[in-house]
């Protein structure tokens, strides 16, 4: 056989077997120390920070149970939910951590590790839609949902009822697109979990809640069927203690504890202001985030909280400017003007830093910075009345999800009385900085982190 034949045939030989090796099943992380995972990028699952970093409930979540068994990890974000769980029945990764809901046909395709949360099935439509009080009653109108999803799941078996009942399936990974399209018209209604619709409301406060498809749907991480009974095991020892420890609660109060406050008007307010007011104080806030190194939508956030963007804003207290500052605070500060935005903005932004400074050392981020938040309301000194009674009651002083549960005590008699610094507002203090966390994620959704090119960093 002449050389050049000879080659072609190992060529169509030897490839296609090394690619079958190549795309074969990963080893359990046991043995290849890194735990590879499927996700999608989600708001509520796994995304970007402003600064490029993995982030999300789900990414946290894994990157705890990897951390406790000393293996590495890898995220996969996938573009499809089929495409998520044929790879987790391939074998091409050890699990798929996605917000999935546990249903009986995906229960014959893959395992499903311990449940870590409950939610709703809710149809969601339009402004401007006469929400069905049944199923029935969608004729006509343009419901999509994600392919491959437990909401197509459940449209098909409410269709042996309601024959007539129609929907499209796009071909997405998450139902944040279709949120997207229903508020924009380009659909009519949509069917999403509580804790997506919770979400998308702080960026599409149109959206209407409507009939519930479903209560108590429970969210697990999907397995390949019989998996190494080990990784079930490490599982159901991972999430039995998140429970039992309270971390787990935690976790999901730092992602989503706040994103259920804001009434309609106030999410309507921070994205018109946006176009109006937002503009001509980009620059100053630049700069604010140069000199101090917080992110320049956090300094907005808080203006926003503050003064809704007025820079001649005045309150009946005396303190006033974009970042409401009060003429003490801004004497400390060099401000001379609280009424030039710059000054004001700049003076925030220094008074931040240093209350995000003079935190318990051991207090982590973003907890940190939540407490600052909350001492830039009602002062450091009454924040430390606030954690000393934290103390007392048995709470953790250094973490937020127990501090606003707290703040709102020392406006009590029986609270404050035995305090250093006696009464103050703390009710007010944890709603503004509950409130500047939410105007924050609405901010970091539309607007662009600002680089410093001129930096050397």
């Amino acid at each position: 056989m002449p050389l050049l034949s000879l080659f072609w045939v190992l060529v169509w030989v030897l490839v296609p077997a090394l690619f079958l090796s190549a795309c074969g099943p990963i080893p359990m992380p046991k043995s290849g120390g890194e735990l590879v995972v499927a996700t999608r990028n989600s708001p509520t699952t796994y995304f970007l920070d402003g600064e490029g970093k993995a982030t999300g409930f789900e990414h946290d979540l894994v990157r705890r149970f990897a951390e406790a068994q000393g293996w590495s990890v890898r995220f996969e974000t996938m573009e499809s939910l089929d495409g998520m769980f044929r790879a987790v029945r391939n074998g091409r990764v050890h699990i798929a951590a996605a917000g999935l809901t546990v249903t009986e046909e995906r229960g014959r395709q893959v395992a499903f590790g311990p449940a870590y949360g409950q939610v709703q099935e809710l149809l969601v439509c339009r402004e401007g839609v006469t929400q069905p009080a049944r199923l029935e009653q969608i004729k006509g109108l343009r419901l999509e949902v994600v392919a491959g999803s437990s909401h197509a799941l459940r449209l098909k078996q409410a269709q042996r009822r309601a024959p007539g009942l129609k929907w499209v399936e796009v071909v997405t990974p998450g139902e944040e697109e279709l949120l997207e399209r229903v508020d924009a018209g380009l659909a009519d209604c949509t069917v999403a979990d509580s804790d997506n619709l919770d979400v998308a409301r702080n960026f599409h406060p149109s959206l209407r809640e409507g009939l519930v498809l479903a209560s108590r749907q429970q969210h697990a991480w999907a397995l390949k069927m019989g998996v190494d009974v080990s990784l079930s095991r490490k599982l159901s020892t991972f999430f039995h203690g998140m429970e039992r420890s309270g971390e787990l609660a935690r976790l999901r109060e730092r992602y989503f504890g706040h994103v259920t406050r804001l009434a309609e008007a106030d999410v309507r307010g921070v994205l018109e202001r946006r176009v109006e007011r937002l503009h001509p104080l980009r620059a100053h806030l630049y700069a604010g985030q140069i000199e101090t190194g917080l992110d320049w939508r956090l300094l907005a956030a808080v203006a926003y909280q503050e003064s809704q963007w007025d820079a001649a804003a005045v309150s009946p207290t005396g303190v006033r400017g974009i970042m409401m500052l009060t003429s003490d605070t801004a004497d400390r500060l060099g401000v001379k003007d609280r009424l030039d935005p710059r000054e004001s903005i700049l003076g925030g932004a220094r008074y931040l830093v240093m209350l995000r400074a003079g935190q318990a050392e051991d207090i982590p981020e973003p907890d940190r910075t939540w407490m600052a938040l909350a001492a830039y309301n009602i002062g450091p000194a009454h924040l430390e009345d606030a954690r000393t009674l934290a103390r007392r009651l048995g709470k953790n002083p250094n973490r937020w999800s127990d501090m606003k549960e707290v703040l709102p005590l020392i406006a009590h008699p029986r609270h404050y009385a035995g305090l250093r610094y006696g009464f103050a507002r703390g009710g007010e203090a944890r709603t503004f900085a509950e409130n500047v966390r939410i105007y924050y994620d609405i901010l970091n959704r539309f607007e662009r982190p600002y680089r410093n090119f001129w930096s050397l960093d």
